[in-house]
């Protein structure tokens, strides 16, 4: 499975782009702040055709270039707990104000939000089949009540053979190497994390590659191994 990463240009958000192989259809996974010009390379380089956008969940920082990406053509997956965000993800009702003053700080009042035309809501182990790739979806509530986790029995091409993985998780901000995401922003619920990382993350098998929404890629094995989120679980 082709597998580019970049990080956006705000709050180091991860982009995935993901395919079946190069010249082929592709998925985009969380389009955060400035990653337009990095995705028209990404797809250009590897003749990559766009054919939807999946998203961990809907804060700003993850879905701020999704309707450009979108163009009015693509749909935008996201789980129906958080299909209420799309439609100001910019708003301190959304972020919080502190986060809603530093965007507005960073980028000015000017900034403005237009929702993509076609959006589908995804519930709790629903099967996709999008740009030849299978996933499953997880619904793990506790960074937003609609945050998702999304499940492939593929692993990106070039894992090392000592890496023993042989699937993929794609936990948004639900799971990171050495922590999880932030609990405590409109939406946010610790006891609902601590669900979604006991009944969710932490059955999985150790073989599992994590791609999250921040910061390295990681295993699950080792996350259970060293992650003190995932102690006593």
């Amino acid at each position: 499975m082709l597998t580019v990463s970049f990080p956006a240009q705000a709050f180091g958000t991860n982009c995935y782009v993901l395919a079946d192989a190069p010249g082929e259809e592709c998925v985009i996974v969380d389009p955060g702040i400035g990653i337009e010009e990095t995705l028209r390379e990404v797809l250009t380089t590897h003749r990559l055709k766009p054919a939807a956008v999946l998203l961990t969940h809907g804060h700003v920082d993850h879905v701020f270039s999704v309707t450009p990406v979108c163009g009015g053509e693509l749909a935008a997956y996201i789980h129906t707990d958080d299909r209420y965000r799309l439609a100001d993800p910019l708003s301190s009702s959304s972020l919080g104000p502190a986060l809603s003053g530093m965007l507005e700080q960073q980028f000015g009042k000017q900034v403005t939000w237009r929702e993509p035309e076609t959006v589908v809501e995804i519930t709790d182990s629903e099967r996709l089949t999008v740009a030849g790739l299978e996933l499953e979806v997880a619904h793990a509530p506790g960074h937003t009540e609609g945050s998702v986790v999304f499940g492939m029995s593929r692993v990106p091409d070039g894992v090392p053979d000592e890496a023993e993985v042989d699937r993929t998780l794609i936990t948004g901000d639900v799971l990171f190497a050495g922590s999880i995401g932030r609990t405590d922003l409109p939406g946010g619920s610790d006891a609902a994390m601590q669900d979604s990382l006991r009944r969710v993350v932490h059955p999985r098998p150790d073989s599992s590659l994590v791609l999250p929404g921040h910061g390295p890629a990681t295993t699950l094995g080792r996350e259970k191994a060293t992650n003190p989120y995932l102690q006593g679980l």
